[in-house]
């Protein structure tokens, strides 16, 4: 077992963490924010037990800072700016602004002040929590097992002989950064894939393991993002449609794939009018049934004269390889899919993998909320504001 530092890189998040913040530090540079830890799963032990070892590292984390060469890196990607650059130059986590207590067998951990300060703990919280979790219950024949399974996967997406089309062909991504069983199994899963089926994979959310192995940075927005535009004084009937204007202004072009669930996908569709339609790349599946999103989807851009094929569906719910083998033969010939496979890809072990999240609770002293497809993952801790929420968007319980 062992005892060094878990983060050893802030460049080591999630790629849509930058982009986000990014973004919300342009448009709304003086909000405040709170992030909520929830386990959803039981875990083998109580997660409690963790609470000194996650506090040192969450010392570590704020006695860090990004290196030149990991910020050379950000200021090489088009769609990063020098002034956000900049700004990471000086940045420092705050330990102030993040929490640490019990609650009976319950670990709670709550991040609460400056928007662009707070955001960009949750992914190092939840991957600390989660190599913190195995190290204690692993044994000599977790990764003999994890190795067997991944060799598999590779195998199995080798014997496929239609996964090459050169109009649809199967892409998928790595997504796994935030419940992977440790860093050192991520990178050995992302460095087996992008050298034995390079032909299908295609890059890492991980911005670290991008830069180190030399592969593409992949993502764009998550929940957050949307969700804060809730607390922002806009009518909340038009949540969806401000944060999608503001990420237009933001990028110009680039990382045009825009999340659907904050509010299902119908409510989405509601204001994915033409010309969002015509300005976004593709759309992010992440709750519900894959096959009636994608349905719903492409009539909708028929329904808009948009040709489906100039379009993509990223799916990302609950993934594994012949999950996504199935989606990808469904839709193949009538849009381009690809998809972002998380914890099956990082943390498929003989142990369970922990369920676990940090979300954004309230944004400038507003509760926000995420009502999804599937109700397990809708998220909330204001049962009004979420009644209201139903009652706005038209969305029954």
């Amino acid at each position: 077992m062992s005892d060094s530092p878990i983060v050893h890189s802030l460049l080591e998040n999630d790629l849509y963490k930058f982009s986000m913040w990014q973004a919300l530090m342009h448009s709304h540079p003086g909000a405040r924010a709170e992030y909520t830890f929830f386990c959803r799963s039981d875990p083998a032990y109580p997660l409690t037990e963790l609470a000194d070892d996650v506090g040192r590292e969450l010392d570590n984390l704020c006695s860090m800072y990004f290196k030149q060469d990991e910020l050379d890196y950000l200021n090489s990607l088009t769609y990063i700016k020098e002034d956000f650059v900049d700004y990471l130059t000086v940045f420092r986590f705050q330990r102030r602004f993040i929490s640490l207590s019990r609650d009976g067998d319950r670990l709670v951990i709550q991040a609460r002040g400056p928007l662009v300060h707070v955001m960009g703990f949750e992914i190092y919280v939840l991957y600390i929590v989660s190599e913190l979790y195995y190290r204690r219950i692993r044994d000599d024949n977790t990764l003999v097992v994890a190795r067997r399974r991944l060799m598999e996967k590779i195998e199995l997406l080798r014997k496929q002989n239609d996964l090459t089309d050169p109009v649809s062909p199967f892409i998928m991504f790595d997504f796994g950064l935030r419940r992977r069983f440790s860093g050192a199994w991520q990178r050995e899963v992302v460095g087996a894939l992008a050298r034995e089926i390079p032909g299908q994979f295609k890059g890492t959310s991980n911005v670290y393991l991008a830069k180190e192995l030399g592969i593409a940075p992949v993502g764009t927005m998550a929940h957050e993002y949307m969700q804060a535009f809730q607390g922002f004084g806009i009518r909340l009937r038009d949540f969806q449609k401000a944060s999608l204007e503001a990420w237009v202004q933001e990028f110009r072009g680039d990382l045009g794939t825009a999340l659907t669930d904050v509010i299902g996908i119908d409510a989405f569709l509601a204001d994915f009018d033409l010309y969002f339609a015509k300005l976004f790349d593709g759309l992010r599946h992440d709750s519900g049934d894959p096959y009636d999103w994608g349905e719903k989807v492409i009539s909708h851009y028929k329904k808009l004269k948009v040709d489906p094929h100039t379009k993509r569906l990223v799916f990302s719910d609950s993934l594994n390889i012949t999950k996504a083998l199935a989606i990808y033969r469904y839709f193949k010939g009538r849009i381009p899919v690809s998809f972002g496979i998380g914890t099956n890809l990082t943390n498929d072990t003989p142990i369970p993998p922990l369920n676990i999240v940090m979300k954004m609770t309230r944004c400038n002293g507003q509760p926000v909320a995420k009502i999804t497809d599937s109700s397990g993952k809708t998220t909330g801790v204001d049962d009004t504001f979420m009644a209201y929420m139903r009652q706005v968007f038209d969305k029954p319980e």
